[in-house]
């Protein structure tokens, strides 16, 4: 008889929940519901619970088995965490504070849980079974509503002295730069996360640029997002490819950064943007050449994931698999 995980992805943007088998394989009976700072953490867990309990009855009942064959949840979650305790420190991009969300998760589903950050879960996924397998040094940067990284060295995650380590997006790229949702300034985020790529092309519109980005939006450059440059991009549009272009150098002066630092044998890059392709990812790997030492560059491949939409959902599974046998 299969046994199961749940596995949770708190995103910015979106919850994701899911199954994931024990043994290792495809998620399940997926769940996805909107989320932001207006709902709040109460009302999140709640939602989370439900989507849960859902997933649960619905793969039991397709496969067979009891409840008892479900044996844990995993958690990934954007940071600052107090992983020891489970507790949200701050989600720039949510707004919740000193919540005990692995508490809250645990009791309502009466089961076991762990709790990790969500870059690290995604990261944790496609080392499992994504793009890093058979790995031992993998880098994972996660674009969404914010920029996460995961590091993974000799097979087991990075988390530093208090488990903040691999938060690429809020490395510094331009001391006097942008405003970051987190209160420094320049960070890699306040330029090449989904909303950011969505401002910095809505400023150039503003400051005189043509592109069928206005024709898409009807004149309400407020609800370009980054989904709308992609569509921009895939109808040719000079002033989207210009856009794009520059944030495949940003983020590439960003991994070139740790590049240099972890040296790793591969950088695993997920979420929306990936799909812009060969328009963001030849670039990007132009810019790490220019800026990263060519030994680490030749050691290294810079690909997308192969879980979208799942990475997270799985990771959290496997963290919390890996936790339990002492591991990750």
């Amino acid at each position: 008889m299969k046994r199961w995980v749940v596995g949770v992805d708190i995103g910015g943007t979106n919850l994701v929940v899911g199954l994931v088998p024990v043994a290792g394989g495809p998620a399940v009976a997926l769940r996805t519901r909107a989320t932001g700072p207006e709902r709040g953490p109460e009302a999140a867990v709640a939602d989370i619970v439900r989507m849960a309990e859902d997933a649960i009855g619905e793969t039991l009942d397709r496969e067979g088995g009891r409840r008892e064959d479900v044996v844990g949840v995993g958690i990934g979650c954007p940071g600052p965490l107090d992983l020891e305790r489970g507790v949200i420190i701050d989600t720039p991009n949510l707004g919740w504070r000193g919540f005990p969300v692995r508490r809250r998760i645990a009791e309502a589903l009466a089961l076991p849980a762990v709790l990790d950050n969500d870059a690290n879960c995604a990261t944790y996924g496609e080392w499992w079974q994504g793009a890093g397998r058979g790995t031992a040094t993998m880098v994972g940067v996660t674009l969404g509503t914010g920029i996460g990284g995961g590091l993974i060295v000799h097979g087991r995650i990075v988390r530093g002295a208090s488990g903040s380590a691999g938060e690429l997006g809020h490395t510094t790229i331009d001391f006097t730069g942008r405003r970051c949702a987190c209160g420094n300034y320049g960070c890699l985020e306040a330029y090449a996360s989904g909303p950011n790529i969505a401002a910095r092309a809505r400023e150039g519109l503003e400051a005189g640029y043509r592109s069928v980005l206005t024709e898409l939006v009807e004149g309400d450059l407020e609800r370009i997002t980054a989904l709308t440059v992609y569509e921009a991009l895939v109808l040719s549009d000079a002033y989207a490819h210009e856009v794009m272009t520059e944030t495949a150098k940003i983020l590439g002066a960003g991994i070139a950064n740790v590049v240099n630092l972890i040296n790793p044998e591969v950088v695993v890059v997920v979420g929306g943007v990936t799909r812009a392709g060969d328009h963001l990812f030849e670039p990007l790997r132009s810019e790490v050449r220019r800026r990263a030492f060519r030994s680490a560059v030749d050691a290294c491949r810079i690909v997308p994931g192969q879980l979208p939409e799942t990475a997270g959902v799985i990771g959290a599974a496997g963290i919390f698999l890996a936790e339990r046998a002492g591991g990750a």
